[in-house]
């Protein structure tokens, strides 16, 4: 760790490219920055890596923009465009080559894939040395050529990593890179060295796919006389099979959690516990992640991906949630799954009953099923789960429990005990009477309490429910 990193406020920075969508590998590696840049008042930037032009699409940006909104993810300033700053990227490629730092390659595609062809047939290694590196410009063809850094050629580089430890790797195996291509355009490791320098980046933390790009990044910085950042390469995030994630394992991309019904607040707290510890805590605030978050909790070892737990962290956020925010977000999930919005109605119903509609509840579509018996509008009508619990003799039992509704008092305490009185004298429980109250107010198996219902549907619509399904 330089001590000009150590001294600099914390700038930390997410680059994605926008050649897809927001995986959840990449969006864990944007809340590890955000976080330990929040954590210390420093800035969290975004860079948009957009050099592959013909894959590069704007509504990939777009949407790689919105996966960081949803999780509430915010960065400072204007994200950047990596392509917009070519000019600069070759600036920098020009001044190694003019401080003898880099060196003029005539060398053409065809002669270095010839190299390599007789190198992989005569099992040699395929690393490239140009015959360039050394010639006196005065020996130079007028032909076009590629810049190419000049590597060391003997002992070792060492990288310094804060997650990885000391990571060791001999010079010879180290090529001399190109840095500027014959025609003229700049190579991804050269964008990124330039990019983190000019943005005063002193924290990278990426994934250790990553690790091997770190060697022939930190030449360039040394060739520059640049401070090198902080390095963090975090493990990648395997499936529940110890393999690395992918589709066959379920939803990958950032968008299809949050199609799902998954609650922002848990998805940020299981993807900062996945591959993170702070002792044994595995429910946090956002406030407890940023103030907790250091680079010393992350393990070496690839996270696997385990749904039962995300859903366990996703119903205890949504419990502890005010019932304000939760409908709020509520309101986002069906805008954003094309789902019809809520009416005024539903909304005031909906922030009545979310005290009781909260409980249990590990995403949003349980919420809104749970919420079926405000959402819907008389007749109920039940579904297959719970029609069987309507029949001649409940249907007597709810004649005889309605007019005593309309004169109680609408309290719990009051509800529960007319529904047992009628219970009792009917020769039942009032748990057998649950079934069919249940039915008649919700038309479903599973929902809140009856009582519950009760007192958020009111008076007069409970009893009118009570008496569609008796007639």
């Amino acid at each position: 760790m330089s001590a000009q990193a150590q001294a600099a406020p914390v700038v930390t920075r997410f680059a994605p490219s926008p050649t897809g969508a927001l995986h959840i590998g990449g969006a864990r590696t944007a809340l590890f920055n955000w976080l330990f840049a929040r954590g210390r008042g420093g800035k969290f930037l975004l860079r948009i890596e957009d050099t592959d032009r013909a894959r590069s699409l704007p509504e990939n940006t777009e949407k790689i923009l919105d996966g960081l909104r949803w999780l509430g993810i915010d960065w400072d300033g204007e994200p950047i465009s990596q392509f917009a700053r070519v000019a600069r990227h070759a600036e920098v490629a020009r001044a190694m080559l003019a401080d003898g730092r880099a060196y003029k390659c005539f060398a053409t595609t065809d002669e270095i894939e010839a190299f390599r062809e007789a190198a992989r047939a005569q099992g040699r290694s395929t690393l490239y040395r140009s015959p360039w590196r050394d010639v006196p410009a005065a020996d130079h063809p007028d032909l076009p050529y590629a810049i190419r850094i000049k590597a060391p050629r003997d002992g070792q580089t060492t990288i310094r990593d804060a997650v990885q430890g000391e990571v060791t790797l001999g010079n010879d195996q180290l090529d001399d890179m190109v840095l500027l291509r014959s025609d003229g355009t700049p190579v991804y490791m050269l964008a990124v060295v330039v990019d983190d320098h000019d943005m005063g980046v002193t924290h990278i933390i990426r994934g250790d796919d990553h690790l091997t790009n770190a060697f022939r990044q930190k030449m360039i910085y040394e060739a520059m006389g640049w401070p090198i950042p902080v390095m963090a390469h975090i493990p990648l995030i395997f499936g529940p099979d110890g393999k690395k994630l992918s589709k066959r394992h379920g939803a990958t991309a950032a968008a299809e959690y949050r199609a799902m019904g998954y609650p922002a607040a848990g998805m940020r707290n299981y993807l900062t516990r996945l591959g993170w510890s702070h002792g044994d805590a595995e429910f946090f605030t956002d406030a407890q992640a940023r103030d907790w978050f250091d680079l010393e909790g992350i393990g070496r070892a690839p996270a696997r991906l385990d749904f039962k737990k995300l859903v366990n962290i996703c119903g205890q956020h949504m419990a502890a949630a005010s019932d304000a925010a939760l409908l709020q977000e509520i309101e986002s999930y069906l805008a954003a799954t094309d789902a019809p919005a809520l009416t005024p109605a539903q909304r005031d119903a909906m922030s009545r009953g979310m005290y009781c509609l909260k409980e249990r509840s590990k995403t949003f579509p349980e919420l809104i099923e749970k919420a079926h018996f405000l959402l819907t509008s008389r007749p109920i009508l039940p579904d297959e789960g719970s029609a069987a619990q309507i029949d001649d003799v409940s249907r007597g039992i709810l004649r005889e429990l309605t007019p005593q509704l309309r004169n109680a008092s609408w309290d719990r305490e009051t509800l529960e005990r007319e529904v047992a009185a009628v219970a009792e004298a009917n020769g039942t429980k009032l748990g057998k009477l649950a079934g069919p109250l249940r039915t008649a107010l919700s038309g479903r198996s599973v929902s809140p309490s009856v009582f519950d219902m009760m007192l958020i549907l009111g008076r007069s619509e409970t009893v009118a429910r009570l008496e569609d399904m008796s007639e």
